[in-house]
């Protein structure tokens, strides 16, 4: 067995919406049936027991070693910890070569697990060990390590529920939900709304302090030292118990309560120096330890905590003690369990000798022994959730303080008897303001309820009714895609909006190109959501990004498919047929939002199936009126777009609510061709998907030229010596028939074609586009392009001579060796009233030199 290619599948694919990895895994003869295999089942059950089932399509079902990868593989993560589900294996038109396809959560995870499942058959296959619990430890490790952790997992999770798009930023807690100008982001429970001066305000305790004290909110007193002695006589100044914390410290760290002597706080002092330079003596409050989380203007929940502990059986040591919580499951060393293992430290010894006990004390049957003094969870503590008995008073108390400081989340620590009784009536006070707090004593207190702080985060946020989306046109196909997107922006910029487009010439962001080359891919789709200016998104959506990496989106409003061809790329990718080609290209349609609309050609029939997966409106579109597809669809009083010699029609059944003259759109001339027609129909069902009104929609496709500088390599026409010169970079057979119609329509006096080929396309895809032009044009110039893509020198222009063989029209052929000599001889050649058609192969050099040669 061999994996020959591994490929990550981040997006919406071909074989699902997860987010997956697939191998082509390719096996000999005697590896395409365990069965086959001396007791293959019996073996890897016993390296690896909770494999389950792998015959889903019944006990006699032919499973090649590839399928045990992939259950292996899922079952790995699965064991893991890792929430996946789904995997499937096909068999591909070649034998013994299977597409193995496995669900990943993390990338990371689901490849080491890929690894491990491909070492776990290897083992098999050898009949020597596998190490499992090795193997599960550190997949279990990994995933802990990467996976989001609670506090950012809520969140997100409460996103999710409201249909908010996230997506990861970095390995970290960093993630940025909505898309383009309603994006915001978090880091845990810091969002992008928190500014970067209250979080310095939160850090500095003394300035807390003083804040919270001048706006009416009860804080102890205190003052900021540097040295023990400066310690000591603050101390004295105070009177009674104290409390010694870092000025700039987190997460209870440096922190030293409930101390009075000068050994004591001189002990103290030497602790809080190890967090920063700057100490804080403050009153100590009696009373138990409170957390307010305040989202908003309102409070979330709160948690009594309690330092970490150990209850005596008159049996055990602390020492063992300790040793015997730590072991118990809900207790973790990082944030992602309920309980975090106490941490038996220098802190943890020294207060127990402050209490004259020691490590080898045994504690009597019920006796609680505190190893702490600050009750943070990070540290060993729990957590009682007290959300439904704080004061009003208290509540207010909290939010007061997080405004003041201007957290929008804040974490706000409170001293006191009672949460349940006013603050200043029991001497209680608020002893500190966190920005970023945790919220993992909330989402899963020891005791108490579960409060949902994420969906409370989120929708402060993004309020109820806003899902952070911005509208997302997606269009596929095989022609007249490129023209299509620019056409859609277009339209979109007539209403105000700033648009982002993806095409193969590059990346624009409200008409600034930023990236250039093919950027119709996944990478180059995230990178405009990402975008801050971005109000609108229209995305050419090629085959090769879907097929390397899925789609760049979780879902769209609106996905147009022009139509499906052949020639494109068949044959690449097991891709083998015009089927396989729709089959793929139909995954835009199957993420249509529930909301949206896919706009598809009535006129093929391949397209017009992808009808029957989308979740949204369909918007059929077609040039002849009474084409069956059209008037059925008519007929269920649903929305077309035809065109009836004069008007391009937008029909709701048997009500017409919006023409457009193809007189107005440029696009056509005046109606002569046919491809731009269909071009402008598919962008305008996008629009009115999208709720555009008629007057911005006629206004926009009259304004729209194709032009070389608006859509470069589409159809772009030069005047030269009385003769009109084309420019198109048509490449494909159904391309071919497309411009032969349009030149024939547009009457020449005599017709020239220049064309070299695609060297990775298939032999009989090069023929048929001289055989089409063949028929069409008087003269045929052939050239061989720069790049001959994997075929031997003149291989290309062979194929292309063959394809000319029997045709019609071609009455003079030339082959040229270079594109610009190409361009030069067509141009030579040319006499008023013709017609030259120019399929152009390095589009921006060819475009800049044909402006240089043609003479009006």
């Amino acid at each position: 067995m061999e994996i020959t290619r591994i490929r990550i599948l981040r997006g919406p694919n071909l074989w699902s919406r997860h987010t997956s990895l697939e191998a082509i895994v390719s096996c000999d003869e005697s590896e395409r049936s365990i069965d086959l295999i001396p007791q293959f089942e019996i073996k890897i059950r016993e390296r690896f027991p909770q494999l389950g089932s792998m015959r889903r399509g019944g006990h006699n079902e032919a499973l090649s070693l590839a399928h045990a990868l992939e259950h292996a593989a899922l079952g790995l993560q699965s064991q893991a910890g890792c929430p996946v589900t789904f995997s499937r294996t096909v068999q591909t038109v070649d034998a013994g070569v299977y597409q193995v396809v496995v669900e990943y959560t993390e990338e990371v995870v689901g490849r080491m697990a890929f690894d491990f499942a491909f070492g776990l058959i290897q083992a098999t296959l050898n009949d020597v060990p596998f190490d499992l619990a090795a193997a599960l430890s550190e997949l279990e490790a990994l995933y802990e390590d990467v996976r989001l952790g609670p506090s950012t997992g809520s969140i997100v999770d409460a996103a999710v529920q409201r249909n908010i798009p996230y997506r990861r930023m970095t390995e970290g807690s960093m993630v940025q939900f909505g898309w383009g100008s309603k994006q915001k982001r978090i880091q845990a429970a810091e969002t992008s709304d928190t500014s970067a001066i209250a979080e310095a305000i939160a850090q500095d305790k003394e300035l807390t302090k003083n804040l919270l004290a001048a706006a009416g909110v009860s804080v102890p007193i205190g003052e900021v030292v540097t040295t023990a002695d400066d310690a000591w006589r603050a101390a004295q100044k105070i009177g009674g118990p104290i409390v010694l914390k870092p000025k700039d410290g987190n997460q209870g760290k440096g922190v030293v309560a409930n101390i009075q002597t000068e050994e004591e706080i001189r002990a103290g002092f030497v602790v809080t120096q190890a967090f920063g330079r700057e100490t804080i003596v403050e009153r100590y409050l009696p009373g138990a330890d409170y957390r307010l989380l305040v989202v908003g203007n309102r409070l979330s929940a709160a948690a009594r905590r309690e330092p970490a502990q150990v209850i005596g059986d008159d049996k055990h040591t602390v020492a063992e003690l300790v040793e015997l919580e730590n072991k118990n499951p809900l207790r973790g060393d990082g944030h992602a369990t309920a309980l975090t293992k106490i941490r038996f430290d220098d802190i943890a010894l020294a207060h127990l000798a402050s209490n004259n006990l020691s490590p080898k004390y045994i504690p009597k049957t019920g006796e609680r022994v505190l190893l702490r003094n600050n009750a943070n969870l990070s540290t060993g503590g729990t957590a009682t959730d007290v959300t439904d008995d704080v004061h009003p008073d208290v509540a207010a108390s909290a939010i007061a303080a997080a405004q003041m400081i201007g957290l929008d989340i804040a974490g706000v620590d409170i001293l006191c008897e009672a949460i349940y009784k006013p603050l200043e009536a029991q001497g209680g006070g608020i002893v500190e303001v966190n920005a970023a707090p945790g919220l993992r004593m909330h989402l899963k207190p020891s005791y108490g309820k579960s409060r949902p702080v994420g969906e409370d985060i989120i929708n402060t946020m993004y309020p109820l009714g806003e899902d952070g989306r911005i509208p997302v046109v997606a269009v596929t196909g095989t022609n007249g895609k490129t023209t299509t997107v620019r056409l859609i922006s277009h339209l979109l910029n007539e209403t105000g909006l700033r648009v982002g487009m993806t095409t193969t010439d590059g990346v624009y962001i409200n008409h600034r190109l930023i990236d250039s080359g093919d950027c119709s891919g996944p990478k180059s789709a995230r990178n405009v959501l990402m975008h801050p200016d971005v109000d609108a998104a229209v995305l050419e959506t090629a085959r090769g990004g879907m097929l390397r990496e899925g789609l760049g989106f979780d879902r769209c409003e609106v996905a147009v498919v022009t139509n499906i061809g052949e020639g494109d790329h068949l044959g690449l990718n097991y891709i083998t047929s015009v089927e396989d080609l729709a089959i793929l290209k139909r995954v835009v349609v199957q993420n249509v939002a529930p909301s949206g609309a896919a706009v598809l050609n009535a006129t093929d029939p391949i397209v017009v199936k992808m009808g029957d997966v989308c979740t949204g409106r369909v918007i059929f579109f077609a040039q002849n009126q009474h084409h069956p597809v059209i008037a059925a669809h008519r007929a269920k009083n649903k929305k077309v777009i035809y065109f009836d010699g004069a008007f391009i029609v937008c029909s709701k059944g048997s009500r017409v609510l919006f023409r457009f003259p193809v007189s107005e759109i440029p696009l056509t001339q005046n109606g002569v061709l046919g491809f731009q027609i269909e071009n402008a129909m598919a962008s305008i069902g996008a629009a009115w998907a999208l709720g555009l009104d008629a007057e911005k929609i006629a206004r926009g496709l009259h304004s729209f030229e194709s032009s070389a500088n608006a859509v470069p390599g589409r159809f772009n026409q030069f005047q030269h010596k009385g003769a009109t010169v084309i420019a198109d970079y048509g490449h494909n057979p159904d391309a071919m028939r497309a411009l032969a119609s349009a030149i024939e329509a547009m009457k020449p006096k005599k017709s020239h074609v220049v064309i070299s080929g695609a060297g990775d396309r298939r032999d009989e895809d090069i023929r048929d586009l001289t055989r089409i032009l063949g028929n069409s044009f008087d003269n045929v110039i052939l050239y061989q392009d720069q790049c001959q893509r994997g075929r031997e020198d003149g291989e290309v222009l062979k194929l292309l001579q063959e394809g000319l063989v029997g045709t019609k029209k071609a009455k003079q052929v030339k082959e040229i060796t270079g594109e610009f000599l190409a361009i030069d001889t067509a141009l030579n050649d040319l006499s008023a009233g013709d017609i030259c058609l120019i399929l152009i192969d390095q589009v921006e050099e060819s475009l800049a030199y044909l402006k240089e040669q043609v003479r009006p």
